[in-house]
């Protein structure tokens, strides 16, 4: 996936959730909706010298799976049988083969700078997701399409910073929720749809900071807490 197609897809999300095209850089969705998101850090890979995307940086030696798969396919990983005099033998052995596989991704397409991809397609540098498709930024999400900058969420579409929810669509900021539609900051909520600033309430529609309002106002506030958000001072 590559920079162009990222961004097609967050103009895709920020126009479902905001109704208004993405104002940003790559770079700036990054910085301000992905800050905290646990996503592959770029290392090296130790044969080609060429940048890779791992889940750690805590190992030394990496390798893609891509190049893991060719090196066993020309000259196989294992090794002749050398004598053993020490420990530290066997740990100068083990060093030279014990690469960490990083950009790991399976039964997936057009997924870039990302590692641990499971059943996905067009994914962009996120971690450990599966059964996605068009997200950019997330980790540990599943059943999702066009998500950014999510984390441990499922079953969700059309979605910015939604952690450790589900069934949610359309929505921004959300956390700890679940069937949740159109709403921005919520917490702790479930079937909630157009509402905003709300927490710990069920089965309502129409309400900020916990509030309940009629549809025409609800809309009017709404207008200018989208352009609040959209004034990338988030």
């Amino acid at each position: 996936m590559n920079n162009n197609e990222a961004l097609n897809v967050a103009n895709k999300i920020f126009i479902n959730i905001f109704g208004k095209n993405n104002p940003y850089t790559l770079e700036e969705l990054l910085n301000n909706f992905a800050f905290d998101i646990k996503l592959p850090q770029k290392v090296t890979d130790t044969l080609t010298s060429k940048t890779t995307w791992a889940e750690s940086i805590n190992p030394s030696k990496f390798i893609t799976q891509s190049n893991m798969e060719l090196y066993d396919k020309q000259h196989g990983w294992m090794q002749p049988k050398k004598e053993i005099n020490s420990l530290d033998d066997i740990i100068m052995l083990w060093k030279k083969i014990n690469l960490t596989t990083t950009e790991r991704v399976y039964d997936s397409e057009n997924v870039s700078k990302s590692d641990t991809i499971y059943r996905s397609e067009n994914v962009y540098r996120s971690l450990d997701c599966r059964e996605c498709k068009n997200i950019l930024y997330s980790d540990g999400c599943a059943n999702s399409e066009f998500i950014l900058g999510c984390q441990r969420t499922g079953m969700s579409n059309f979605c910015i910073r939604v952690d450790d929810s589900g069934e949610c669509t359309n929505s921004y900021n959300v956390i700890c929720s679940a069937k949740i539609s159109n709403s921005f900051f919520i917490q702790d909520c479930k079937n909630l749809d157009e509402c905003i600033f709300c927490s710990h309430i069920t089965d309502k529609k129409y309400c900020i900071s916990n509030m309940q309002f009629e549809k025409e106002e609800y809309f009017g506030i709404k207008e200018e807490i989208i352009n609040w958000i959209l004034s990338k001072k988030v």
